[in-house]
């Protein structure tokens, strides 16, 4: 009986460790979703780095700030051969606008948590909290490196390239992009567009937003 009960309890503890083993791997980080592919991989510090982001209207302009949730690059014979970042649409700021009042009322409206009625007009971070660009190769023009891959935004996938300065030691790199510009309907970010509502008149926002990246990932020690 004694032997039974020692075996028993072996049983428990055995599958309390699994369990947990399991649960760090499937929900502990978005990261586990990359493929396995052999080179040196650096994780994003997320608290040096900013997606810088400007939009337009005929008479003004607001600008602002994205965070990143987390992020990864792997490199193979000092390029980058595979990454992935998902951004904190919750982390979304305006940073032109100095009353609070102003600056939390934009920030809310791009957020879509002013009213149930505009949630969709911008990005609707109840239903999409997070957006991700996937490196999928990376080539070196002119001084510069060609980032090539995939952005989803709200649910929806387009292929983007941008060039960037990137420098690679042994324990860091650094990422700092040229400024891009992106359609948002592309991403179906339609509210105020001239190409999509034609009865706008002057009241119209911009297609093209204007990003700049700047990241900052250390290399994961084995």
């Amino acid at each position: 009986m004694k032997k039974l009960l020692i075996f028993f309890y072996l049983i428990v503890i055995y599958s309390l460790i699994s369990c947990k083993k399991e649960s760090t791997t499937a929900h502990g980080s978005y990261l586990t979703h990359l493929p396995e592919i052999k080179g040196i991989k650096y994780q994003v510090d997320t608290l040096r780095s900013t997606i810088y982001w400007t939009g337009f209207k005929p008479s003004e302009k607001h600008t602002g700030t994205l965070k990143l949730k987390e992020g990864l690059f792997i490199c193979n014979q000092n390029t980058i051969a595979l990454g992935r970042f998902y951004m904190n649409m919750n982390s979304i700021t305006v940073t032109d606008l100095k009353d609070k009042k102003d600056k939390n009322k934009l920030e809310n409206h791009l957020k879509g948590l002013a009213d149930k009625n505009i949630k969709d007009h911008f990005f609707n971070i109840s239903k999409y909290p997070i957006s991700d660009f996937r490196i999928t190769h990376s080539e070196l023009k002119n001084n510069k490196t060609i980032i090539y891959g995939n952005l989803t935004i709200k649910g929806i996938t387009k292929s983007v390239n941008f060039p960037a300065k990137i420098n690679i030691n042994n324990d860091q790199i650094s990422l700092k992009s040229d400024t891009l510009q992106l359609n948002r309907t592309y991403w179906n970010v339609n509210y105020g567009s001239k190409s999509i509502f034609d009865d706008l008149k002057d009241e119209f926002i911009s297609d093209q937003i204007h990003i700049q990246v700047n990241l900052i990932a250390k290399k994961i020690k084995k």
